[in-house]
């Protein structure tokens, strides 16, 4: 009876000592954002990703599973600028958690704290699928990414600030390995400055200016609008002009459109992971721009 009662004192420790060290529930909407909570959270979070690299970002369903997730998390990390508008409000509206509402401290938009660019001068449809806040890619430029996890660590520090102190110590250490990282890239990719090419969708543009890259046109007529035989026709007679040296896509994109113009523009395709898990070797942040920067090289040469 005695052994008994002390295994049972032990376990009653012992739980009371894992509710004071409970996980924040992290609901992120995009891979990006998972691998950058888990960087500043570390062993304090529990992350789930909502959608996968190989996942078009912007035709995302609003599943009975991701509603299920959303109502027991604490922190909500989306890109904004609109890029869930087709289906976070769903989840949000019938998740029935107060915490990770609009408005709340649960609710963090990483857009928010970056400046958009490619703001439309005006709506149209018939400009194609434009988000009217801006370009909301801004995880493909890594400077962005480090303000973004400055404002994370603050949002993650107020919502548990039982492990405030954690936070911030984690995100000190990130930062300082992120701002070496990104002197690196850029040594690294310092042949591309200048280079032109052609891109699936304009979801690369940050990156583009990030290391000096242009972007001589696009697949897709309009955004959001499948590429056309008569547009990448034109496309094909601008090289003789303005010659770009490959042609880009991203990990969801179907490779067919750019396997079409690299054929007839004699120039090499270049796939590069959308996000985090875009290819195999994009495992995490760093690694993601790694991977970049190493399938951009070999097309400048």
């Amino acid at each position: 009876m005695k052994f008994l009662f002390r295994c049972l004192v032990a376990l009653s420790i012992g739980l009371s000592g894992s509710a004071a060290f409970a996980a924040l529930n992290v609901f992120a909407c995009m891979p990006e954002w998972s691998a950058l909570a888990a960087e500043i959270g570390g062993d304090k979070v529990s992350v789930y990703a909502a959608t996968t690299a190989m996942q078009d970002p912007h035709r995302i369903e609003a599943r009975p599973s991701l509603i299920a997730r959303a109502r027991s998390a604490d922190l909500v990390v989306c890109t904004g600028a609109e890029l869930e508008i087709g289906w976070l409000p769903v989840v949000l509206d019938n998740a029935g958690n107060g915490k990770i509402r609009p408005g709340q401290p649960g609710y963090f938009e990483a857009s928010s704290f970056v400046v958009l660019t490619g703001v439309p001068e005006r709506l149209d449809r018939a400009m194609g699928d434009v988000h009217p806040g801006g370009n909301p890619h801004v995880h493909t430029d890594p400077r962005n990414v480090g303000l973004i996890a400055a404002a994370l660590a603050q949002r993650m520090a107020q919502i548990d600030p039982a492990n405030a102190a954690h936070y911030r110590q984690r995100h000190e250490a990130f930062a300082q390995r992120w701002s070496n990282a990104i002197s690196k890239w850029e040594r690294d990719a310092a042949p591309l400055k200048g280079v032109m090419l052609v891109q699936h969708h304009t979801y690369y543009d940050y990156l583009w200016n990030w290391l000096g890259l242009q972007a001589v046109g696009a697949l897709e007529p309009k955004p959001g609008v499948e590429p056309t035989v008569s547009h990448m026709t034109q496309l094909v007679t601008q090289q003789q002009t303005r010659p770009a040296k490959m042609v880009v896509h991203g990990s969801y994109n179907d490779p067919r459109a750019s396997n079409w113009f690299a054929e007839r523009a004699k120039v090499p395709v270049v796939m590069l992971p959308a996000t985090v898990g875009g290819t195999p070797e994009a495992k995490d942040l760093f690694s993601f721009f790694d991977d970049i920067v190493r399938r951009l090289l070999p097309a400048a040469k």
